[in-house]
């Protein structure tokens, strides 16, 4: 008969067993309040490594991105983290114009910025997407429109490949080309905060874009996104995009924070409408199709379109008012077949 497990004496600790090689990035952390502080770049570059190699206990896990993110991720950190992923990841040698990160989805408007991928797609620029699925309740992500707007999803590198080179656009889960890092977002509704892989995901440019565009809703992060591209000697935009997705808001004057050549640079562009827009009782996608077709209008959509394709333009080194120009001439062509 087994003995029940409350009856059984576990012997005594006698010696000291030998530390996580994880807890020393938990203890620079989490060591109180004057003996804590960020991780270096070499740090963070060595902490994301066995993160991705899987030598972390999840309890580690969940306290090492509690702690960033009650820190607050810091340049130094995101550009580390990005360097871990792109030496762990090795991807192929495939051309992009456009790193077109999409990880917060829309609540409030329509994600009229598919509209503007797909439209410069259609002229020529290649676009990689990526994105971390529906995460949060209440918000439209770019996942769930794929196949409405026929935007080719693409499960490994080849097919990424094959639809750029057919299509100038790719849409590729980070679940299937980092599922360390999809597992990490995932954990946001146990441990209830969204995690520093959030901000991650936006830098990370896995193919090497020509331009990586950025979209950082919450103040003062935009400019410390656009430090870690510079510190890995990115050339990139970030903007504060509506929702948090890469859509300029027509209705207020939006700041362009731009790294090129290891330089940083800024930019203001003035709201483009005298009034803001009444905002949709609901989201009804099946309106983006009715105005791509020409079959509908809408002021606050094409405004956004537009110019979030100029954006997109400014950061392959067009100037603005080029950029705004060829957006336009752009949108005036497209095919209105999807």
């Amino acid at each position: 008969m087994t003995e029940p497990l409350s009856n059984i004496v576990r012997p005594l600790t006698l010696e000291t067993p030998a530390e996580h090689p994880f807890a020393e990035f938990v203890r620079i952390l989490g060591k109180g309040k004057r003996g804590a502080r960020g991780l270096s770049r070499e740090e963070a570059r060595a902490a994301m490594t066995l993160l991705l190699e899987g030598k972390v206990e999840d309890t580690q896990l969940g306290a090492f991105l509690m702690l960033l993110r009650h820190k607050e991720e810091s340049a130094e950190e995101l550009a580390g983290f990005t360097e871990a992923l792109r030496a762990h990841l090795q991807a192929p040698a495939i051309a992009v114009d456009l790193d077109w990160p999409s990880y917060a989805g829309k609540k409030r408007h329509l994600p009229w910025y598919l509209l503007a991928v797909k439209c410069l797609a259609a002229s020529g620029v290649r676009i990689l997407m990526h994105g971390g699925g529906a995460h949060t309740a209440g918000r439209l992500y770019t996942e769930q429109l794929l196949e409405l707007l026929a935007i080719p999803l693409c499960r490994d590198w080849a097919t990424v490949g094959q639809a750029l080179d057919t299509q100038q656009l790719a849409f590729f889960p980070l679940q299937d080309w980092a599922p360390q890092l999809q597992r990490m977002i995932d954990l946001r509704n146990t441990l209830g905060l969204r995690s520093p892989i959030h901000s991650l995901a936006r830098v990370l440019n896995p193919l090497a874009a020509r331009c990586g565009l950025q979209s950082i809703f919450h103040p003062g992060y935009q400019a410390v996104h656009r430090e870690a591209s510079r510190l890995l000697g990115d050339h990139a935009l970030v903007i504060k995009g509506d929702g948090g997705e890469i859509e300029v808001n027509p209705d207020v004057t939006s700041h362009l924070y731009g790294a090129a050549a290891g330089e940083a640079w800024d930019e203001e562009w003035p709201a483009l409408s005298a009034q803001r827009h009444v905002k949709p009782t609901s989201l009804q996608p099946q309106h983006l199709l009715a105005v791509w077709r020409g079959e509908a209008e809408d002021s606050y959509g094409e405004l956004a379109v537009v110019a979030t394709m100029a954006l997109a333009l400014r950061g392959l080194g067009q100037g603005r008012e080029q950029a705004f120009a060829q957006a336009r001439a752009y949108w005036r062509a497209r095919n209105p077949s999807i």
